[in-house]
């Protein structure tokens, strides 16, 4: 055996014993939690691995798996909403399949699922804290979701979205539409006029940025925080719609 290949094999086993494993219990919790088994257990594992072990994976990462899952996930809201409001329009059933979809919803459900803790990262994302990332957790969860349909179909990918989804699709959409737009639309029907944004602080590494914000109406402030400028801005414009007695914590 020549000395090249004597070391790729090296290699890959040191990959092999520096990429971490699955936690088997954490796996059969997420199955348990949905009711279904999966019957290809190596489709399900790649769907919980993240793109950052992808070199030291022969599973391949979620990403092919997210791009159809995302599609999986247009159709169940699609349809679960057509069932539950038929008297609405296409203007109004719109803007809720969007709220329903966003990456924080979907990172939610990854959360109610259980694949933080069943989803594997590399060392680095890890400490990162990787699995408390939204990003992160939406896409696992579509991915997830993408897996279950090619398992069993859209009755299989259906068992997660009723975990999580179907009980909270009101719900679901007053969370997550967009605070800025509904602190606008509100201040300004009380002729309180346009909402304005200060930036307060905006700092962190470069991987993890920080941002604080305060929304300010006639007469009222609150402050906000993200790991954007427009997240932190969105989380200000929640915090001063439930100071104003607009919305509830449940509503964020």
């Amino acid at each position: 055996m020549s000395s090249g290949a004597r070391g790729g094999r090296g290699r890959d086993r040191a990959r092999a014993r520096a990429a971490p494993a699955f936690d088997d219990d954490a796996l059969a919790a997420v199955e348990a939690r949905i009711g279904r088994a999966f019957s290809d257990g190596e489709l399900f594992r790649r769907a919980l691995t993240h793109s950052s072990l992808a070199a030291d994976s022969s599973l391949g990462d979620l990403e092919r798996l997210e791009f159809l899952g995302d599609r999986v996930l247009g159709l169940l809201t699609a349809e679960a909403l057509w069932r539950r409001h038929p008297s609405m329009t296409e203007g109004e059933l719109a803007p809720r399949l969007n709220a329903l979809v966003r990456k924080e919803t979907c990172a939610k459900a990854a959360l109610a699922l259980g694949l933080d803790r069943a989803m594997r990262l590399s060392p680095h994302e890890e400490e990162a804290g990787g699995r408390r990332k939204t990003s992160i957790l939406g896409d696992v969860c579509e991915a997830f979701l993408g897996a279950l349909y090619i398992d069993g179909g859209l009755d299989a990918a259906r068992r997660a979205y009723d975990v999580y989804w179907t009980p909270n699709l009101d719900q679901l959409y007053r969370a997550h539409r967009d605070a800025k737009t509904a602190l606008q639309e509100w201040s300004q029907e009380r002729g309180r006029g346009t909402p304005k944004y200060e930036t307060l602080r905006a700092d962190g590494p470069a991987h993890s940025p920080g941002f604080a914000v305060r929304a300010v109406i006639d007469g009222a402030s609150a402050e906000g925080e993200g790991a954007s400028k427009r997240a932190a801005q969105s989380a200000a414009a929640a915090a001063l719609l439930i100071q104003e007695g607009v919305w509830t914590e449940h509503d964020v």
